[in-house]
């Protein structure tokens, strides 16, 4: 079965793809060509890079842990994409040590600016290994999603911590190193010299549901799907998502 209609797969990536597949759609026509060249940043086991393979993509995967990169390996092969997908060991501000500039047609940057020292440098290598009209895909954590999670737990003093600390952690035990609001993300992308196409929350209830709702309502995951499609671009649920996502484009 593929990744994206499996049920767990499908709530947390259905939004993003979407996306995704309709930026890779868009770029295929301005570039002329079925097949592009595709760096997925932070890849890890390809969730998004084998869909992409699937596509006719060519996908090259870049990330910091070998154990990710042999998954990524034996998956790509099971789904018979193992040619057009190639892994590579390194992180996205040492990117140009193991890729070209300006080689690609689209990026993706999926949640690797919370965890790296300087995430505009991070952004600004993402764009500078586009070609001319290239696209960026950023999905990173966001701070509402966090500080709504906290709240709901009844841990209210990390909600607030989480509020006010300027990488909006709710404490030391938290393992996510820093989150943003989809206005920080809009202005890593716009600062990097893209420009900005698209917003999205990202999980803005699949984190909240109880999981035994899911897995046991008869209709309950199709349901939330289009729910959290139908809500992703409202600006009003940008400030509580779990994830936000940003679409750049690079104009000739």
């Amino acid at each position: 079965m593929s990744d994206q209609l499996r049920p767990r797969a499908s709530l947390r990536t259905a939004v993003v793809w979407e996306v995704l597949k309709d930026a890779l759609d868009r770029q295929v026509k301005a570039a002329g060509r079925d097949a592009l060249d595709v760096l997925d940043t932070g890849g890890g086991t390809g969730n998004f890079a084998v869909p992409a393979a699937r596509l006719g993509h060519h996908v090259t995967v870049v990330d910091p842990s070998p154990n990710a990169l042999f998954a990524l390996e034996r998956r790509a092969a099971e789904a018979g994409v193992a040619d057009r997908v190639r892994g590579v060991q390194g992180d996205i501000l040492g990117l140009f040590d193991v890729v070209e500039r300006g080689g690609f047609d689209a990026v993706l940057c999926h949640g690797v600016l919370e965890y790296v020292d300087d995430p505009a440098e991070g952004v600004r290598n993402a764009v500078a290994a586009l070609r001319p009209s290239g696209a960026l895909s950023l999905l990173a954590a966001g701070l509402g999603g966090a500080v709504l999670a906290r709240a709901l737990a009844g841990h209210f003093t990390e909600a607030r911590q989480a509020l006010t600390d300027p990488a909006g952690r709710w404490g030391e035990g938290d393992p996510v190193p820093r989150r943003f609001t989809a206005e920080q993300l809009a202005e890593l992308v716009s600062g990097a010299g893209l420009e900005v196409g698209a917003v999205h929350g990202v999980r803005v209830f699949a984190d909240l549901v109880p999981g035994v709702l899911v897995d046991t309502e008869p209709g309950a995951v199709e349901a939330l799907l289009k729910l959290e499609a139908a809500v992703a671009e409202l600006p009003a649920f940008h400030s509580v998502a779990t994830q936000l996502h940003v679409l750049g484009e690079k104009r000739p």
